[in-house]
């Protein structure tokens, strides 16, 4: 018996058919995975083109002016009055050389070291990747997500907070490959423990992070093996190199500033240790801790999400110790703490799901964790209302004016705001002559009713470190005075036998109040007064 060989051309129709039909179906989940994956990027690609767009941070645009100044000869600490420990005016002084030495203006200069390190952290993040062991959907889910969570600050990005939030991250993951006995290339280990180091150090409650995230990795790894591990003693070294260093470089901080410091300027903002915990932001941040360090701490989430876990705890107590309540003094919590319900939450899913399924839903998961850590971020945000409006709105009209009748010349503002003075100083290449980013002191000095009837002291009465503020203020104004004169109406001072006028009380010096006839006033915008000087 003789068997023909088919050949294929002779295969029945429907087999082709179907084997078509596999084909193109194939086709179409690939060409939809890749369109996941890409959408997933969205959230983030979001937050970079806000960030992008004006006003940038107020309190970002102050430090880097003061840095500028800095640069410029002025004396930190004892020219420009700060409580902010030295180490953010240091850093500050690239973008602010940058702006000094090349066509960047101001704001493009520290957008571009501010992306800069955003890219440096990532690309870590990235490298402390390798080699873990990833399930399919918490593999799409980090490649969304870690991202996100470094640019979805939006209004807040750049704020020292933040900085030391996106600096744990990566930091967290090191951690974590710690605790797995993961062996990592000893230089970037280094590197990741050097920029880790010094976002803690930004501000003292910061030390809250490490110290909780090195407390888990020494209990997960054991005595004998933390204490040969680089990583803690470099950034330990580094702490007090950096301790050591203030009284010896800025003696003006240790002697003069951080005793104005601790006798009032915790008490004059925020509404306190207790009532803080009740804030309408700080109260968000508690809630979302409730849900996230319990499932964060089950052993299937896994090294990292419990290191992010252990960050977020420290973030929440960095923000207690503050006591303000302030929305970036809160976005650490936020930013670590959804990162570890993600990862939390990407492993469940990789368990619960069979391979094949979980691999194929992993760039839809991706999109979901993304989309909803971008409507939590925009849920009573500021980002990016404030970036609409700012044109028509406060900021974006004293931005104008300042640019049109005193670019690139010295200004007085005296107002108890940082924002909106802070950037519309900055857009207008203006030189802020005030010797503090606010009149804080002020408020410090008046938090209590002075006696008689008058809101203000008589200068015979005044405290020495009122009467310097008074007189170097009166005193800057006569000798250099400045193309414009801002002056805000309200003053944030209590009303003690009338309401506190901050041109009335600096107008009192015979030095201020001949100087102020020579300004002609020019309007008013939105309770800031406006005067310009009569050429």
């Amino acid at each position: 018996m003789i068997f023909l060989r088919r050949n294929a051309e002779s295969a029945p129709a429907s087999t082709y058919r179907d084997a078509d039909a596999t084909l193109v179906t194939s086709r179409d989940r690939g060409a939809r995975a890749r369109w996941l994956r890409l959408a997933a990027f969205a959230p983030a690609a979001f937050f970079l083109v806000a960030i992008l767009l004006p006003p940038l941070n107020h309190d970002v645009a102050a430090v880097m002016d003061f840095s500028r100044r800095w640069l410029a000869g002025e004396a930190l600490y004892t020219d420009l009055i700060d409580v902010n420990p030295p180490l953010v005016f240091i850093l500050n002084l690239v973008p602010a050389a940058l702006a000094r030495w090349t066509i960047l203006s101001q704001g493009q200069a520290i957008l571009v070291c501010l992306l800069g390190f955003t890219f440096m952290l990532w690309r870590m993040t990235e490298a402390l990747r390798r080699g873990r062991a990833e399930g399919p959907v918490e593999a799409a889910v980090l490649t969304a997500v870690l991202p996100l969570l470094l640019l979805a600050a939006g209004s807040d990005f750049g704020q020292r907070d933040v900085m030391m939030a996106m600096a744990a991250i990566p930091y967290c993951l090191l951690a974590a490959r710690r605790i797995e006995g993961l062996p990592t290339d000893r230089r970037l280990a280094i590197a990741v423990a050097v920029v880790a180091a010094l976002g803690f150090a930004l501000k003292p409650y910061f030390l809250a992070v490490p110290l909780l995230v090195e407390g888990l990795v020494l209990l997960r790894r054991g005595a004998a093996k933390a204490k040969r591990d680089p990583v803690p003693w470099v950034m330990l070294g580094l702490w007090v190199a950096y301790l050591a260093s203030i009284p010896l470089f800025f003696p003006a901080y240790a002697w003069q500033i951080l005793p104005l410091a601790w006798e009032f300027y915790g008490d004059i903002h925020g509404p306190g240790p207790w009532r803080v915990l009740v804030t309408d932001v700080m109260g968000a941040a508690e809630v979302l801790l409730l849900f996230t360090v319990p499932l964060a701490f089950r052993r299937e989430s896994g090294a990292f999400g419990q290191a992010l876990a252990m960050a977020a705890l420290g973030a929440f107590l960095a923000a207690w110790a503050q006591h303000k309540g302030w929305t970036y003094h809160v976005l650490p919590i936020t930013l670590l703490g959804l990162g570890a319900l993600a990862v939390a939450a990407a492993r469940w899913a990789d368990r619960a799901l069979p391979e094949g399924r979980a691999r194929a839903s992993a760039p839809a998961l991706a999109l979901v964790a993304a989309s909803a850590i971008l409507v939590y971020q925009l849920r009573g945000g500021e980002t990016p209302w404030r970036e609409a409006a700012y044109y028509g709105e406060t900021p974006g009209r004293l931005a104008e004016w300042l640019d049109r009748n005193a670019h690139g010349q010295p200004v007085l503002v005296l107002s108890p705001d940082i924002f909106p003075v802070y950037p519309a100083l900055t857009y207008a290449d203006a030189r802020q002559m005030l010797h503090t980013m606010s009149t804080w002191t002020l408020q410090g000095f008046y938090r209590s009713c002075p006696a008689g009837e008058e809101p203000y002291r008589d200068p015979s009465t005044m405290r020495r470190s009122e009467y310097a503020v008074f007189h170097t203020v009166a005193e800057s104004f006569a000798l250099h005075p400045p193309a414009a004169l801002v002056v805000a109406r309200h003053a944030n001072i209590p009303a003690c036998g009338g309401r506190f006028d901050l041109l009335a009380y600096f107008a009192r010096h015979p030095l201020f109040g001949e100087t102020l006839e020579r300004y002609a006033p020019a309007g008013e915008i939105d309770g800031y007064r406006l005067f310009v000087r009569r050429h």
